[in-house]
């Protein structure tokens, strides 16, 4: 007896359903196939960070199974996957004409990730930032016809500052789970911070000051990138606004805990998240007028 096939449609909603982010809720006005696209997408990305993170006991493993992942992502450009997790991500590629170097770039962050867990300078972490964050916005913004550089470099600032905002409120986890350290080596040393200071349970003056300059940074780039909303189909533009509103109320509550993310993790909370629909409404609302 033939095994029974297997929908990619259903094995993507189940992906998207199993973990607790936005990005598989959010959408909700597009159209049919644009969120069974995005959703294509989404399941790809969490795929691949699973495998970089999860995927193996040791990093040599984890590097063959990217190999192999990225010889299967290369195939839904051009052949016949056989996972059907990456039939549905070969229907939004042929679909939305969709570029292959995001895709690539995302494999290669979880490649670097295997590597190396410290980052000497601000400009490397930058350039880890590129290939880990800023291809998921232009995968993004391909569904919906855009390559444009105007766009993308918006898109790019407002990825590059969520990605910053979430390691500032994960130094501890990250550290602790994985290994790594997202705060520059150099910062580390300019503010006067050892890495022992990081595993204490509550941080030092000199290390709320090094955080309090890393937030700086994120919200700087989700600054930049916020006016990407006004220049995107309405139907998206309440998302966008949603994230980079996120984004910034989680820089507003790592400040308002006094930059200590050591002594807990930082989250704007319910109340916090229903502000921040409710702005990123009110904000849509007046750019329309």
């Amino acid at each position: 007896m033939s095994a029974p096939a297997i929908d990619p449609a259903e094995t993507i909603e189940r992906i998207a359903r199993s973990h607790d982010e936005n990005f598989p809720v959010a959408f909700r006005f597009v159209s049919k196939d644009e969120r069974a696209d995005l959703r294509a997408i989404y399941a790809f990305c969490r795929i691949t960070d699973d495998l970089g993170d999860e995927g193996a006991a040791d990093p040599i493993s984890r590097l063959a199974i990217l190999d192999v992942w990225e010889g299967e992502v290369h195939k839904a450009f051009g052949g016949s996957p056989s996972d059907p997790r990456l039939q549905a991500l070969q229907i939004a590629i042929e679909r939305r004409g969709l570029d292959l170097e995001p895709f690539l770039g995302l494999i290669e962050a979880n490649r670097m990730d295997q590597r190396r867990n410290r980052w000497d300078t601000f400009e490397s972490l930058r350039g880890y930032c590129n290939h880990s964050a800023t291809p998921v916005g232009r995968m993004v913004l391909q569904v919906f016809g855009y390559r444009d550089r105007w766009r993308t470099s918006m898109s790019d600032a407002t990825c590059m500052g969520l990605q910053l905002i979430n390691f500032w409120q994960d130094i501890h986890r990250d550290l602790h789970e994985r290994g790594r350290i997202y705060l520059p080596q150099e910062d580390m040393k300019e503010f006067g911070v050892e890495e022992s200071d990081l595993v204490a349970q509550r941080a030092r003056p000199e290390l709320r000051r090094l955080i309090a300059f890393e937030v700086g940074r994120a919200r700087q780039l989700l600054e930049e990138g916020a006016p990407l909303a006004r220049f995107v189909p309405r139907r998206v533009a309440l998302d966008i606004r949603g994230f980079t509103a996120g984004g910034l109320a989680m820089c507003d509550a790592v400040a308002a805990q006094s930059y200590d993310t050591l002594r807990r993790r930082p989250a704007p909370g319910r109340f916090g998240r229903m502000r921040i629909a409710a702005g990123a409404a009110k904000h849509l609302v007046k750019s329309t007028r």
